[in-house]
């Protein structure tokens, strides 16, 4: 399975699942049909099915109209998303798999950015390959989704889950926020040396104009502030030795950043 990275509206990424055996594809959250339309048609592969992590337009706006093209592809999103994911014909809830040729994806539910929100994570076939998680707007490199229907506490158990994964798996987040993210980062975690070195690197990258997605989820653990409410350092930069309320001050800072 090839992971196609496509840039599309101002910030966001579409992935595009692609079997070059079987000639198919589907997508992870189409924000846009062109663009997708128009990578399927040099491919000259058929969609079959289209993987949606929630709701917000910036993730289903493409739906219709791909399913207008393609109307054997099959629409995944969560249960709890009934009635909001257009074309939604499957509803998938934590624990679930769904399938793409011969890889089988598990469904992660991890509300928090939205009361609805679903990742997909196909574990690595091999010992020393790579897995991939599809996590929207959950965790962003350098960052996470801001809280709209849901609430720290459960941000940080979805976090927790997501952090559990292997340290070798990439993370194909919906977004390039990376580097203001990190310029965050730096202002609650100013010592951490591995921080100021992808700062650096990610500063270069965007400055050459290339992408920061995916991410190695090992570096998130080391570099993310939301995946480390448990560091006393960050709790003493928010004043706090809870791990929820350290959470959801740096998330209330990053609101105002």
């Amino acid at each position: 399975m090839e992971v196609i990275r496509l840039a599309v509206l101002s910030d966001n990424y579409v992935f595009l699942l692609y079997d070059s055996q079987q000639n198919i594809a589907a997508v992870v959250d189409p924000a846009e049909a062109e663009p997708v339309l128009e990578r399927l048609s040099a491919l000259k592969a058929e969609l079959v099915a289209i993987f949606n992590t929630h709701h917000h337009n910036d993730h289903v706006g493409g739906n219709k109209k791909l399913m207008q093209h393609f109307p054997q592809a099959i629409v995944y999103g969560g249960v709890e998303d009934r009635g909001r994911i257009p074309g939604q014909q499957v509803f998938l809830q934590q624990g679930d798999r769904v399938q793409f040729a011969d890889r089988v994806g598990e469904v992660i539910f991890v509300p928090g950015h939205t009361r609805a929100h679903i990742a997909y994570y196909f574990p690595p076939q091999t010992s020393d390959a790579a897995g991939e998680l599809f996590c929207g707007d959950t965790l962003f490199a350098g960052g996470c989704g801001r809280l709209f229907e849901g609430t720290p506490a459960q941000m940080v158990e979805s976090l927790t889950k997501l952090r559990s994964l292997p340290e070798n798996t990439r993370v194909w987040c919906a977004h390039e926020y990376t580097l203001k993210n990190l310029q965050f980062a730096l202002t609650i975690d100013s010592n951490n040396h591995q921080l100021q070195k992808r700062f650096d690197e990610v500063k270069t990258k965007r400055h050459q104009g290339e992408a920061t997605v995916p991410s190695l989820l090992g570096i998130e653990k080391l570099t993310n502030p939301f995946l480390r409410w448990e560091q006393p350092s960050l709790q003493l930069a928010v004043k706090s030795n809870d791990p929820i309320q350290t959470f959801a001050r740096i998330r209330g800072l990053k609101d105002k950043f």
